[in-house]
């Protein structure tokens, strides 16, 4: 699903905090109904909560179809309360998570604002939380507003912390301002984020446009959970760096299915859909432990279809230009510092890395410890190689096209699972 205006299934894996529930709302208020969200607590409890959905979603949709009956002429030719009452679904909300790791919202969602004829305590029950739902689509101008901002992959809800001139049923309105010409034109202040397809976890964009060209950007984030876990894309560096014996296949395996990964995002935002599934297979080869002679051939294959296509080069070059001298100014390490230039050159430097990490698969020797280089650059800098990207983002979107800004980020891809390494002990500075 590109947006959340083509689902209907909003799963949770985890339970979310509570300031995780206004994003959370945005997002579902973006799904047209019949839409559900669930929680499933534990990772053993996933298909559970996916065969329940299942079973939910059917009689939602059968609940729809009814509605829709009871709408047409004739319909109510029995009393008009006896039509009304078969025409309203009943909203459930099922977490799978234990009872007391439930977060009931009660009716602290987007449901707040609509009446629930006949099921008022149903989010009470045991196992569940509050389902928020939207409006269906006869509710007014609210739900266009979100099925558009679902469409465009931000939250619509987002918007109201912009300045703006003021509101029209829910709508930020655009306000003027000096364009980079001293023109006064419109501008409209646009979230991105932060939960979009083949986007940055958790990062939030707010960019404020003129026409279709960028004029400002704000760089924000989720809170990113200060647990004592190492990042997934990192971990066998800050292991080693730590003491453990950690063997250089290990690490060969790690590097290489992070770029082909981020390679994987940056090619399907591009439309190279069929190219993008492939590096996510041999993404998910290299990290299942298979062999070198097993994905040597492949993965060579694809690396040269990368290289020598034109149509890609000169659909992302000239996009993002980060040189060297630029990046090493504001702290940027490993590919990005490397590439010396644009996102075709960024995604260049991430296979050519692949194809390098070929000669590490299947070798026991150790990982020296004082081998600190991760992925996305360095780990023992005085910040998180991803944060360095972050805080290089806005300089390259300024004045990029909107439609341009997701090619950018994807090819940078900061990991904000990094941003907490501060916190882990012995991470950043091991």
């Amino acid at each position: 699903m590109d947006t959340p205006a083509a689902a209907d299934l909003l799963l949770v894996c985890g339970v979310p905090a509570p300031e995780d529930g206004e994003w959370l709302d945005g997002i579902e208020w973006s799904m047209p109904e019949p839409a559900l969200r669930i929680v499933a607590g534990e990772s053993g409890r996933i298909a559970g909560a996916l065969d329940m959905a299942r079973r939910d979603l059917i009689d939602r949709t059968v609940t729809w179809h009814r509605a829709d009956v009871a709408d047409e002429p004739g319909a109510h030719e029995h009393g008009d309360h006896e039509g009304h009452g078969e025409g309203h679904h009943h909203d459930t909300h099922h977490d799978s998570s234990p009872p007391e790791a439930s977060d009931d919202q009660g009716d602290q969602g987007p449901n707040r604002h609509r009446m629930d004829h006949g099921h008022g305590g149903h989010a009470a029950h045991s196992g569940h939380e509050g389902h928020e739902h939207h409006q269906p689509a006869d509710h007014g101008p609210h739900k266009d507003h979100m099925d558009h901002a679902g469409h465009d992959g931000h939250m619509g809800h987002m918007g109201h912390e912009m300045h703006t001139m003021g509101q029209v049923a829910g709508l930020p309105m655009a306000e003027r301002g000096d364009d980079r010409d001293e023109l006064r034109l419109d501008q409209l202040h646009v979230p991105i984020g932060p939960a979009l397809s083949d986007w940055p976890a958790g990062l939030i964009l707010r960019l404020t446009l003129q026409g279709d060209v960028v004029q400002d950007v704000a760089v924000d984030h989720l809170r990113v959970p200060s647990v004592h876990r190492l990042p997934f894309w990192d971990e066998p560096w800050l292991r080693a760096a730590q003491g453990e014996k950690v063997t250089r296949d290990r690490a060969a395996r790690r590097r290489c299915a992070a770029h082909l990964d981020s390679a994987g995002r940056l090619l399907a935002v591009v439309g190279w859909d069929d190219v993008a599934a492939r590096c996510r297979r041999l993404r998910d080869e290299v990290l299942s432990g298979a062999p070198r002679e097993g994905v040597d051939g492949d993965l060579r294959r694809t690396v040269r279809r990368v290289g020598r296509s034109r149509p890609l080069r000169w659909s992302i070059a000239g996009l993002g230009e980060l040189s060297a001298d630029r990046a090493r100014a504001v702290g940027v390490t490993g590919p990005a510092l490397a590439a010396d230039g644009d996102a075709y050159n960024r995604l260049l430097m991430w296979m050519s890395e692949v194809e390098r990490g070929l000669d590490g698969l299947d070798d026991a020797r150790p990982l020296a410890p004082d081998d600190r280089t991760g992925p996305r650059g360095r780990l023992d800098g005085p910040r998180p190689p991803s944060q360095a990207l972050l805080d290089v983002l806005p300089e390259l979107l300024t004045g990029a096209e909107f439609a341009c800004a997701r090619i950018i980020v994807a090819s940078l891809d900061p990991d904000l699972d990094e941003l907490a390494l501060a916190s882990v002990s012995g991470a950043a500075h091991a």
